[in-house]
């Protein structure tokens, strides 16, 4: 099926809009300043500069649509399991739909560690919410050399981590962790703080400017870390998302996260090129979310710690999506382990996974249908599409049970498609996000070659099947 580049326009910018089946992930790795302070992908760059509002819209979803859908399985097993929800320790912990949806407001979201921390399972707190907030606009600040603001940005967040210690660590599984966090918290801001103030007396664009710059973003960077550490202890001990008993007989990443890393080389022993400087290796840190995505984490964790993905060629990369996860042979997915009997299993023996879309305001995911089929166009993930890296399932166009082992990293840039607006949030499950070496996203092309993959983090998270 073909459309006309003014109804792509129509459909990008609607939420009724044909599901899309692409592959792709970004996220930011330390390359030198330029690429820590103004990293920006120049094809989208070229866009905003030279295009505006719909026009862009319209060219943009053009290009997204003439692109191929990635054909995962044509095997389908219909039906739809909603969530029987259980709302024993949930009601409180339950983020509200409305609150910082990342399509809402001026500025769309981009930041993967933000996105991550958003989609936590914490109790609902102003003042925390308020503190990581402000903490987040540093990062803008430094990067765009606002530096009042940002010298303002840490008065802050020193300030709140002063004043409301005792609240945050009352919130804590484990107070004593939480008040260690926080004193390292308090450290890095003095530091972060001298540096901006360095910056405010150097000429614009000096090497001085920019190394005091650089120094007060790797701080940001220990910092983000820390908050997103001070969080997940918020994390109410022993909670678990709640999955239909109909996927017990699927891996789960249960209660939890995992980290991943892959490890990428180019087929004839080239480098890789992220904004002039070459790499012998692509290397990425990956977070796969257990609280939205328990089932398609789970599955993505277990193939890669059998290591499946090991040896295995990238398969698509074209510009929008990178992606990979089809075994050699004629089945197009893992045909390991026992299929689902829920799901059941494609048409060459591939173990099928459920389509899992976990909406903002729900106290679960609802599973083998997709937002649109659901009669709810519009509404925002919790983890949504709108980071360079996101990672996507990837599945067969019109089935939504149709995905096995193919996933893909998203890389357009999302300001002209933001979160709950385009065409790919509630249509494919974000199951993570590249939090290290997104970058090199940039530069990867089809076959090369994924030497390495393996869980450095988080396999205890990790449910098999009994």
């Amino acid at each position: 099926m073909k459309f006309s580049v003014s109804s792509l326009a129509v459909l990008a910018t609607c939420a009724s809009t044909s599901a899309f089946a692409p592959s792709n992930v970004n996220v930011n790795i330390n390359v030198g300043s330029q690429s820590q302070l103004n990293a920006k992908n120049t094809f989208f760059q070229s866009i905003e500069e030279g295009v505006k509002g719909a026009a862009a819209a319209t060219f943009l979803a053009g290009a997204i649509w003439a692109s191929p859908a990635a054909m995962v399985s044509n095997d389908a097993i219909s039906g739809s399991h909603l969530l029987n929800l259980n709302d024993n320790v949930r009601s409180s912990i339950v983020a509200d739909a409305k609150e910082m949806a990342s399509g809402s407001g001026s500025r769309v979201n981009k930041d993967a560690e933000s996105l991550l921390r958003l989609g936590l399972p914490i109790p609902k707190d102003k003042d925390v919410r308020k503190f990581v907030v402000v903490a987040e606009e540093i990062k803008q600040d430094i990067g765009t050399k606002r530096k009042a603001a940002a010298i303002d940005g840490i008065k802050k967040t020193k300030s709140t981590l002063k004043s409301k210690s005792a609240d945050f660590t009352k919130m804590c599984r484990d107070t004593n962790e939480c008040t260690s966090i926080i004193a390292d918290m308090t450290a890095l801001l003095d530091p972060m703080d001298a540096a901006m103030k360095d910056a405010q007396n150097f000429f614009n664009g000096s090497d001085q400017e920019r190394k005091v710059l650089d120094d007060a973003y790797a701080g940001y960077d220990k910092l983000q870390k820390l908050m997103t550490a001070l969080e997940e202890q918020m994390v109410p001990k022993g909670f678990v998302t709640p999955v239909p008993s109909d996927y017990n007989d699927l891996p789960q990443l249960r209660g939890g996260r995992a980290t991943v890393e892959f490890v990428l080389n180019k087929p004839d022993g080239g480098e890789f090129n992220v904004e002039g400087k070459l790499f012998p290796t692509a290397k990425m840190v990956m977070i796969i979310d257990g609280y939205t995505a328990p089932v398609t984490g789970g599955n993505f964790v277990e193939l890669v710690d059998k290591g499946f993905y090991n040896n295995m060629k990238i398969q698509r990369s074209d510009g929008f999506v990178v992606q990979t996860g089809d075994p050699d042979g004629v089945a197009e997915g893992y045909t390991g382990g026992t299929p689902s009997k829920s799901v059941g299993k494609g048409k060459h023996g591939e173990r099928l996974i459920p389509s899992e879309i976990f909406c903002k305001g729900d106290k679960g995911p609802f599973y083998e249908t997709t937002i649109e089929d659901e009669g709810r166009g519009g509404e925002a993930t919790v983890l949504p599409f709108s980071s360079f890296g996101a990672m996507g399932w990837a599945r067969d166009e019109y089935d939504a049970n149709s995905g096995s082992s193919q996933f893909f990293w998203l890389l357009f840039d999302s300001d002209l498609t933001p979160a709950g607006k385009n065409v790919l949030d509630g249509r494919y499950p974000v199951f993570g996000y590249v939090v290290e070496g997104a970058d090199f996203l940039r530069d990867v092309k089809e076959d090369d070659i994924i030497v390495s993959a393996k869980v450095t983090a988080g396999i205890d998270k990790l449910v098999l099947p009994k």
